[in-house]
């Protein structure tokens, strides 16, 4: 089976995406764990499908594979990188559209500079829908991980997020605890792991442990977790800068029931074809 793709990238967490509105698409865990391969595939973070309108009022679906070929709910850098594929390629000649995914529907926008914002929904905090085991829900709780007590922020924003406060992100356990923390018996469906150093109310530095992938450069959906985690501990402001290892993104919550707003940049990087 021969395969078209496009590699893009949105701050240096890498994506191979397919159309799989011009002919169907059905690859199985081998297969997307192939693709996402560096040495023997293309390589990449996550594999991001293009599929046809699922529900009314909707464009177009995307479907997510991380690079251990789990299929996940949400990813926000992919997001940014959806709707520039959908225009780059002339599936649509709309700057905003409507997309469902297995976590609901999410809106990516690009605007005039090239930079793409997308509305990601509302955070969800209950520890049923994350899914986290927790008997109620808490501003923060106690995770107990390899012996070592951590205080970690839990939410999910599609997909879930165990957000943590460091001094100092380039000395975080990020590989050695975060694997630990990703498939800790508490999170039903694993979570990915955040380290956040709050530089100041504007301002953080963040690196995350994905789950399925490993520590990326970005993490789209992280970075929303963490100031959103950081609004509700009354550290930070309403409007954030996000530096990742991998460059900056801008995150914006109201608060309550408000959607988080993230803005960023995405790129193609190559196109070509392999075959499966």
């Amino acid at each position: 089976m021969k395969l078209a793709f496009t590699k893009m990238q949105g701050l240096g967490n890498d994506f191979v995406v397919l159309d799989a509105v011009s002919h169907r698409i059905e690859l199985t865990r081998e297969q997307v764990r192939r693709l996402a391969d560096r040495h023997f595939g293309v390589g990449c973070d996550q594999l991001l499908l293009v599929e046809a309108p699922r529900a009314p009022g909707t464009d177009f679906y995307y479907r997510i594979y991380n690079a251990d070929g789990d299929e996940v709910e949400q990813c926000g850098n992919g997001a940014r990188c959806f709707v520039r594929y959908v225009r780059d390629r002339g599936l649509t000649d709309k700057r905003e559209i409507r997309v469902g995914t297995r976590a609901g529907v999410i809106v990516p926008r690009l605007e005039a500079d090239g930079q793409v914002t997308v509305d990601m929904g509302p955070p969800v905090f209950e520890p049923a829908r994350v899914p986290f085991l927790a008997p109620q829900r808490a501003l923060t709780y106690e995770l107990d991980v390899a012996g070592t007590t951590c205080e970690v922020s839990v939410l999910s924003m599609g997909n879930p997020h165990a957000v943590q406060l460091v001094a100092d992100v380039d000395h975080a356990p990020v590989a050695t605890q975060g694997p630990l923390i990703e498939r800790h018996e508490r999170f039903p469906a694993r979570v990915n792991a955040g380290y956040m150093q709050v530089i100041d109310r504007t301002h953080i530095r963040l690196r995350v442990y994905e789950r399925g992938a490993g520590e990326t450069l970005a993490c789209g959906t992280g970075a929303c977790a963490a100031v959103v985690a950081g609004i509700t501990r009354g550290l930070l402001d309403r409007r954030v800068a996000v530096d990742t290892r991998g460059g900056r993104l801008t995150i914006a919550w109201a608060g309550a029931d408000a959607p988080v707003l993230m803005t960023g940049p995405a790129q193609s990087v190559f196109e070509g074809e392999i075959d499966l």
